[in-house]
């Protein structure tokens, strides 16, 4: 059967707003990068031809869809690129009706290659699967090992909601060998997808009765693919342990030649579905899955090739491109103008690939050259970075610098799907925070368009936004009081993205050199609804295992201790999840499992990466302590039995890391809720956000004065009932008013839009800073101090909580080292 073109994503350009004009390119040349020396990786000492094309094997599917198709419309079977993107460069085959339900088609396949698909109807827009819990399929798995038929099942379609009965698979995935659980293990069936947790195990909720084919693989290929067949009834639950056997590592040698057009010393990169490779597997910005910065880069040879050599495992299915971008943007192309997409079967011997890139433009359109200068304020740990927007804001991708504040960044492909499309410039990847101030957030960006000549748009940075000169003078306090063992940390910011992690190393450095040693690491599982609920890791919006792992890492090598204090990652917000709950025995039953499951992943995750400390609890989780009532008043139906199990929570953390378990206590102002339990907790973790003041502009010794009382009249009678050490954690945004606490911190969380009915104001938050040390310096029973919502990938001066780059991190530069005793 001949596959027809993806038209779904050129249909999207189709509905871009038009755009004006764009002015005219000067045509000055590109400078010159300065000259870098690389050298190669070193070769392994024996090495085989590439392997010769795998056979195909013929693959036979049939589907039973919920309902009959609308007249005019066509089944397709959509075979999707996850390296480019799912949208992007899918190769759909129409498939044929047996009766109004049932479809069929057979289609090639390479022998060992690991098919990702998924079913659309297509008709006159094109309507993609989606789960009984209406959640996007991302792609189904098939292994294809031998020809074979495949029974598939769709429960329903993203245009209609799922009705029916509904069925879950369970199970364990263990490694074959030593039997030890795997962790984040990508396990599927139905086109549901979940990960294994701490424990290797896994839940696919909400399934279609019926036969699925359950595949469980390796992110990075390092283990055999499990598959099979696995039988689903109606509310139950069917079991399946899973074994998976470890592949060995071989050395692949990547050579390429690259044209002759290729930018010199601009990084080469190979793009890859395997973890190592870049893929998140997640949905990133405009349906991309790779992020450029991630991509390991090729040395140059002296011959004008390219090399990588990498150890990869036996067995796995790779496919890959080179690129000047990512997986979309300046990818190779053939000179037809398609995208590329290579395969790679790794065979079991050390191997030299060799390759040659065709071309990096697609289509007649001449390249685009864009050159930028940054203001002389950015700074030098920080990389500029573009953003483009043909349909939709797609993910940054780093510029090349060429010295002296000056960027540049030449653009390939795919200019043939382009006409008119918008671009903007940010630092670190954070564009919508860290904009370009002439294209800040909820503002149209710059407009180029294709040509048929070259074109050299050269534009100037007049400055960036949430950028400025902040003056404030801390004002010495006689008499700090230094305290032996005192904490004295940072908190992150909770909304992860995976572009975060290249900039984690400079980020480090800076919050040690506030004098702090402790720094609070927030990994999330996301939990997108609470019936049925579904609750477990999701890759490319909570932090992988490894991810969390080298941030730990990281954070240890500049001699900063570190706490996990994982929480939940809600689509919306934890109110309205909550009110969707439907509270009965059952419900609460399966929710009590998962959570256990999330603090046993954490507290693994903390005892194998080497944090020293695991904080438990939150603001979010009061409906689930014992008595819990709903964010409206009502009653939680929280089992009576609550204290009991969240002892039996603690003791199953406890059994699984061994350093101090704190607990996070809200504490707004009111009185302070100490339920039984607590006692079994090492520590208390007070998330302190109440007022100070009613003033719009109050003293610091109004306020120090206030947090004070506080302190005395709440805080201390909890804290010496339970008779646990107190950590402060604080979080105050950076505008007018900040010490009323009348709106939630998080609001200002980037990348949110700006709200201008809040003033910005840094010194606001650097006094109540002051203020606040000030009340602990006297009262030695406070045994830490926190600053929360802390922004990892870049220093900006915003409305948010996060004190990096601003005048409360110099306060607490000046009162952490003394603090400590470490500063006269």
């Amino acid at each position: 059967m001949k596959p027809v073109p993806d038209w779904s994503s050129l249909r999207r350009w189709l509905t871009i707003l038009i755009l004006l004009a764009c002015s005219s390119a000067c045509t000055l040349s590109l400078l010159p990068w300065p000259a870098t020396s690389t050298a190669p990786d070193a070769a392994p000492t024996v090495f085989s031809p590439p392997p010769t094309p795998q056979p195909a094997v013929s693959l036979t599917l049939r589907v039973t869809l919920p309902a009959p198709l609308a007249p005019g419309e066509t089944l397709v079977l959509s075979v999707v690129d996850e390296v480019t993107g799912l949208a992007l460069n899918a190769t759909n085959y129409p498939m044929q009706a047996q009766d109004a339900l049932h479809y069929t088609l057979s289609i090639p396949c390479p022998l060992n290659s690991l098919l990702q698909y998924r079913y659309v109807r297509w008709g006159k827009l094109p309507v993609v699967e989606d789960t009984a819990a209406d959640l996007p399929v991302r792609y189904r798995l098939y292994h294809a090992v031998a020809p074979a038929e495949i029974e598939d099942i769709v429960a329903s379609w993203s245009d209609t909601p799922f009705s029916g009965p509904l069925g879950r698979i369970s199970g364990q995935v263990t490694d074959a060998v030593s039997g030890a659980p795997l962790t984040n293990i990508l396990v599927t069936a139905g086109g549901v997808q979940t990960l294994t947790d701490s424990q290797g195990n896994f839940l696919l909720e909400g399934l279609p009765p019926g036969t699925h084919n359950l595949v469980a693989y390796a992110l990075d290929g390092a283990y055999t693919i499990f598959q099979q067949g696995a039988t689903v009834a109606a509310g139950l639950r069917t079991p399946a342990p899973l074994r998976l056997t470890p592949r060995p590592l071989v050395n692949v040698m990547f050579v390429v030649n690259v044209p002759a057009n290729t930018v010199k010393n601009a990084p080469v990169r190979l793009a890859g579905n395997l973890l190592q490779l870049g893929n998140t597997f997640g949905d990133l910005n405009g349906g991309l899955s790779l992020l450029a910065k991630r991509l390991p880069a090729l040395s140059p040879l002296p011959d004008g090739r390219y090399m990588l050599t990498l150890a990869l495992p036996v067995g796995a299915d790779v496919r890959y491109k080179y690129t000047l971008g990512d997986g979309f943007w300046n990818a190779e192309h053939r000179f037809d103008g398609h995208f590329v997409l290579r395969q790679l079967i790794v065979p079991a011997t050390n191997t030299v690939v060799t390759d040659t890139v065709e071309t990096w433009q697609a289509g007649n359109s001449a390249p685009i050259i864009f050159e930028v200068t940054a203001p002389k304020t950015t700074p030098a740990t920080d990389t500029v970075s573009i953003q483009f927007n043909p349909y939709g804001w797609t993910e940054p991708i780093p510029m090349w610098s060429l010295g002296n504040n000056r960027w540049a960044y030449v653009l390939f492909s795919p200019l043939n799907m382009l006409g008119q499309f918008e671009y903007r410039y940010c630092r670190n990847e954070q564009c919508g925070a860290a904009d370009d101030i002439a294209t800040p957030n909820g503002r149209r960006g710059r407009i180029a368009a294709t040509s048929l000549t070259r074109q050299d748009l050269q534009d100037e940075i007049t400055a960036w936004q949430w950028m400025q000169s902040a003056s404030y003078t801390v004002t010495p306090f006689p008499g700090v009081q230094p305290r032996s063992g005192f904490l004295a940390g940072v908190e992150f910011q909770r909304a992860y993205h995976p572009s975060w992690q290249p900039y984690l190393p400079s980020s480090l450095l800076e919050v040690q050199n506030l004098g702090a040693n402790l720094l609070v690491l927030t990994p999330t599982w996301t939990t997108p609804r609470a019936s049925p609920l579904l609750f477990a890791p999701t890759p490319a919006s909570d932090p992988l295992w490894s991810e969390v792992g080298q941030a730990v890492g990281l954070a240890r090598a500049v001699n900063l201790n570190v706490a996990l204090f994982p929480e939940p990652r809600f689509l919306n917000d934890a109110a309205s999840w909550w009110l969707a709950i439907p509270g009965d025995e059952a419900w609460w039953n399966r929710w009590f499992e998962r959570y256990r499951a999330f603090v046993i992943y954490h507290a693994d995750l903390a005892r194998q990466s080497g944090a020293t400390m695991l904080i438990l609890g939150g603001e979010w989780l009061q409906p689930a302590l014992p008595g819990g009532a709903l964010p409206d008043g009502r009653p939680s139906g929280v089992p009576a039995d609550a204290d009991g199990r969240w002892r039996d929570i603690l003791s199953a953390a406890r059994q699984h890391f061994h350093g101090p378990v704190y607990w996070a206590l809200p504490f707004r102002g009111a009185p302070i809720q100490t339920p039984a339990f607590l006692r079994e907790a090492d520590g208390i973790y007070l998330l302190w956000y109440p007022p100070l003041s009613t003033s719009a502009t109050p003293t610091v010794e109004d306020m120090a004065a206030q947090a004070g009382h506080l302190l005395d009249e709440q805080v201390a009678p909890a804290v010496n009932s339970l008779n646990k050490p107190l950590i402060l954690a604080v979080a105050y945004p950076s505008i007018t008013g900040a010490a009323r606490a009348n709106v939630a911190w998080q609001t200002f969380n980037q990348p949110m839009a700006d709200d201008p009915s809040f003033a910005l104001n840094l010194t606001a938050q650097a006094d109540i800073y002051q203020a606040l040390l000030v009340a602990l310096n006297s009262r030695e029973w406070i045994k830490g101090f926190v600053s929360q919502g802390y922004y990892p990938p870049v220093a900006l001066q915003d409305k948010s909580a996060s004190v990096r780059g601003k005048p409360a991190a110099e306060v607490l530069r000046y009162w952490y080292p003394r603090l400590r005793g470490v500063a006269p």
